[in-house]
């Protein structure tokens, strides 16, 4: 089956609608999160307690149809409570693979920084090459396979802060921040009787997933955008305000992403506002700021704001007929 631009929008939009259901008012959360989806992204979700992250993956795995499983990170968590672990069987005198719960479509992976640097290393492999290894042997992961990921950004004692390795894993960082004061009564009324989620059912299948993001690789990237998604990340890593600055993935992001946005914007190329407004979600999280710059309270969104404005934006027409 032959997948278009509008099946994209259609999809996209079937699922935004029914996260509405539980998530209200924050449409362009749940825009970047279906675009994570499409772009076969994991996503970073850095926000006060409260306001639906853990609720928000679970919607997202109902909405699918697909399996998952929540991961509660603490300090004496181990490596194989992630992975899996091998039991020798005492019947078949064989060892055999207790998957862990890393082994299904959508995983949250539920206060990561609380969890030591040993144990988050356990997800690695997993976030890259969609595999775990265990005892030397390698257990692929489900297809899809997504990692949704939460933090309290306000809370130091007892976490430890993501390496840089880790964080550029993540295909994007997004905050869902507080609801509007119509929008949390609304939330009020909906879970006055029982919570919304437990009426949610799925509006797509696994295959049809696969497929819409299968195509969405297929939407047309000009040359000039290429071009400008290049210099924007490379522009992170001269400034002076930055001390590491975005990896060559970041660009990957930046190319994906952007594709992913065009389609269930109902189009088949990629602008360079399409590049401009996801930025910051998808760079800012792989720059480290310089201890000066912190010191006059500059953030990681500030700086690619700046250079957002520093970098000329190509002009022109991107479509693929017109080039």
């Amino acid at each position: 089956m032959e997948v278009s631009i509008l099946d994209i929008q259609t999809y996209s939009s079937k699922i935004i609608k029914n996260l509405e259901k539980v998530i209200v008012g924050k449409q362009p959360a749940l825009e970047l999160v279906v675009i994570g989806l499409l772009c076969q992204g994991h996503i970073l979700i850095d926000d006060v307690p409260g306001v639906g992250k853990t609720v928000l993956a679970r919607s997202l795995a109902r909405s699918l149809g697909c399996s998952f499983s929540r991961i509660q990170f603490t300090p004496d968590m181990l490596p194989s409570d992630v992975t899996g672990v091998s039991i020798f069987n005492q019947v078949s005198r064989e060892f055999e693979f207790r998957p862990g719960p890393v082994m299904a479509n959508i995983v949250l992976a539920d206060e990561i920084n609380r969890a030591t640097p040993k144990t988050q290393s356990a997800l690695l492999e997993s976030m890259e090459e969609r595999q775990v290894t265990v005892d030397g042997l390698t257990h692929r992961l489900p297809d899809p396979f997504m990692i949704l990921a939460t933090q309290n950004p306000i809370e130091y004692e007892g976490t430890f802060p993501l390496p840089e390795a880790q964080l550029d894993r993540f295909l994007l960082r997004l905050k869902l921040g507080y609801p509007n004061l119509a929008d949390e009564i609304r939330v009020l009324e909906l879970q006055q009787l029982r919570h919304p989620i437990l009426d949610l059912e799925p509006v797509t299948t696994l295959d049809e997933m696969r497929q819409m993001q299968e195509a969405t690789k297929h939407v047309y990237v000009a040359d000039a955008v290429k071009r400008y998604i290049v210099e924007l990340t490379r522009s992170t890593r001269e400034s002076s305000d930055v001390y590491l600055g975005s990896s060559p993935r970041g660009s990957l992001g930046l190319f994906r992403a952007g594709q992913a946005m065009a389609a269930i914007r109902g189009r088949d190329y990629v602008l360079p506002d399409d590049i401009k407004y996801l930025a910051p979600f998808i760079l800012a999280h792989r720059m480290v700021i310089q201890a000066a710059a912190r010191m006059k309270n500059l953030g990681a969104d500030q700086v690619v704001n700046e250079l957002l404005h520093t970098i000329a934006v190509p002009g022109g027409s991107f479509s693929e007929v017109a080039n």
